[in-house]
């Protein structure tokens, strides 16, 4: 069983610069058009599951998980962008996916379900298309080019979510299984 170590240690810091740089990809592609915002979980899933495994790989103990979600909001704090909106679903989401690694003793399918769970960091952003919608849409409005906003809103109904959603999770699942292939990770 791969544990901490000064080697490891310094892997995760790699690893956890490579999640912030691919979920700022997420994000910047986003900002290009709102088909992308709304297909964020889907590119998170294409971005970030291969930092995500190949972490999770390298160490089978806890704190894989609060490290890459740790860095994420130091980096939140030094861009300002640090709200609630984007740290405490970082947390959530990292507190559940230590627990499902702990739960499958740093096993293989753990891995890939806590994974695909962090796969959701960008959730507490991208979310409010759904849960804070006239917030999504000042800010759109504020913020995007002319037209943007109302495209996304135009893009984003209701039911859109529970489909990127399942998409996302389907991608995260063939991106950890393709990781795993092409790295030859222990299963």
């Amino acid at each position: 069983m791969k544990k901490w170590d000064k080697k490891n240690a310094l892997r995760i810091l790699l690893y956890s610069f490579l999640y912030f740089v691919g979920t700022l990809i997420v994000c910047v592609l986003g900002s290009v058009h709102p088909i992308m915002f709304v297909c964020y979980q889907i590119t998170a899933g294409l971005l970030i599951t291969g930092v995500v495994t190949t972490a999770f790989d390298k160490v089978k103990s806890f704190g894989v998980p609060l490290c890459l979600a740790t860095f994420m909001i130091i980096v939140f704090f030094i861009i300002q962008d640090a709200s609630l909106w984007h740290c405490i679903p970082l947390l959530v989401i990292a507190a559940i996916a230590e627990i499902v690694r702990a739960a499958t003793k740093y096993s293989w399918k753990g891995d890939i379900a806590a994974a695909v769970i962090m796969t959701f960091s960008t959730f507490g952003y991208y979310g409010q298309i759904w849960f804070n919608r006239i917030y999504t849409y000042e800010c759109a409005v504020e913020e995007m080019p002319a037209g943007y906003a109302d495209t996304l809103m135009s893009v984003s109904p209701m039911w859109a979510l529970p489909v990127v959603v399942i998409i996302g999770v389907l991608v995260s699942i063939g991106i950890a299984e393709l990781t795993a292939k092409l790295f030859k990770f222990d299963k």
